[in-house]
């Protein structure tokens, strides 16, 4: 019997990747189907579903899960999902599919069928549809008023925008997922199938894993979080995004080689295993967080590192509102179908020159001062502008790659920074 924590759902890992003879008859069979171009979000959905990330999903979301997922955290069948996962399509290409058909799924910027569909509905999303999802989705408790959120939101949030530039009209239906893109050779030793880092847990006969977020390059901050984890879990999964991200953020592979040196100079190699999910980022903050912890169950992750402002975005979240959201969501008695994996929330963490190392607001008594308070944005901009890293912010091995990033790009992004960048 394995140790680990079950998949998320109840029913096992849900893997909807063909393979062998019959992916093969599938590729085949997917030439003659209308074929549907999907966006980077929906192909990362799609190869999420594929090899078992998304569990229990094996398709695109119905009305009635959509509806049930966005108000109440919960499918139209009761069980726990915290975002929706959704597909549209142009009206004109909804007028030419029946309930029934079947359709091939391709991703345009590599000219390849992702996945065949069989449509069981067809639901239009109208820009008030649209608009509630986004309310529902991105909008923080600090938000007094859909108004003043919306006042913000349509130029600031990537995620809005996402949402808000979809298409007309959502299909819903199972999918079998015939590609895995560029992921298994682009970042070869780092992409990884849940099976794939459950067999390496149970090699190593761990039970208790936190999961480690990253978006960003690893600094001190991320570090420790992880240190602390190491201490009352078996090991931790450091756990980056491989998918696209918004302009500005620093690329996949930039990110990697940073983890990699941090992990072979500054870990005990053995209590860390590192990989990467192909999504891109929604910057849903707290509800993100959630879907964070979802899939890690999925990866067999039984905890969910959450520090300060997990996948926020500007000023939209509250500092720990990803940590609050846990103790509100449902918990459905249906054995499965409540989130099992748990959060390990740890305060807002910084090196402090008066406690001379690493502390958080729990631990450390000092004023602001003395703290080393920046966040990976800063770091990006201080970067970017060829500014001055402060002291014990980032390791010096890591720096000098990311220097070396900077130094080769012609074109720079300009870097908005929000109140959690700056210590506000």
């Amino acid at each position: 019997m394995s140790k680990l924590i079950p998949p998320h759902g109840g029913k096992g890992l849900i893997c909807c990747l063909l393979e062998g003879a019959e992916l093969e008859e599938e590729k085949k069979k997917a030439e003659g189907l209308k074929k549907i171009d999907i966006s980077p979000r929906e192909k990362g959905d799609l190869i999420m579903m594929g090899i078992g990330g998304f569990s229990p999903l094996n398709g695109f979301m119905t009305k009635a899960d959509w509806k049930g997922v966005c108000e109440n955290f919960l499918m139209a069948d009761g069980t726990f999902w915290p975002i929706p996962v959704t597909m549209s399509v142009s009206k004109e290409d909804a007028d030419s599919i029946n309930e029934g058909d079947e359709i091939a799924l391709r991703d345009p910027e590599r000219d390849e069928i992702m996945a065949t569909m069989k449509v069981t509905e067809k639901y239009e999303m109208t820009e008030a549809d649209k608009k509630f999802e986004c309310e529902k989705v991105f909008m923080g408790e600090g938000t007094a008023t859909a108004e003043e959120f919306w006042k913000i939101a349509k130029d600031d949030h990537p995620g809005v925008q996402m949402v808000m530039n979809q298409k007309d009209v959502n299909l819903a239906g199972p999918v079998k997922v015939l590609s895995e893109a560029e992921y298994p050779t682009k970042y070869a030793g780092i992409y990884m199938r849940p099976a794939e880092s459950r067999k390496i847990f149970e090699e190593r006969g761990w039970s208790e894993i936190a999961a480690m977020q990253l978006r960003n390059p690893m600094h001190r901050s991320h570090e420790y979080l992880c240190k602390i984890a190491i201490e009352v879990c078996d090991g931790v999964f450091i756990h980056s995004l491989v998918g696209n991200l918004k302009p500005g953020d620093i690329p996949a592979e930039v990110r990697v080689k940073c983890i990699d040196v941090l992990v072979k100079n500054y870990f005990v190699e053995d209590k860390v295993l590192q990989g990467g999910y192909p999504l891109d980022m929604r910057y849903a903050g707290p509800r993100e967080g959630l879907l964070h912890a979802t899939f890690r169950q999925n990866y067999g992750c039984s905890r969910m590192i959450i520090g300060r402002d997990h996948a926020g975005v500007g000023d939209f979240y509250g500092m720990f509102e990803a940590q609050t959201i846990f103790d509100k969501i449902p918990q459905p008695e249906e054995p499965g179908k409540a989130l099992l994996c748990k959060p390990l929330k740890i305060d807002w963490t910084f090196y402090c020159y008066k406690c001379d190392g690493m502390a958080s607001l729990r631990t450390c008594p000092h004023s602001k001062e003395d703290r080393v308070l920046l966040s990976g944005t800063m770091l990006r901009k201080l970067l970017s502008e060829g500014g001055k890293i402060p002291d014990h912010f980032g390791r010096d091995e890591v720096l000098a790659i990311l220097r070396e990033y900077y130094e080769g790009l012609t074109e720079k992004v300009e870097i908005k920074l929000h109140g959690a960048a700056t210590g506000e």
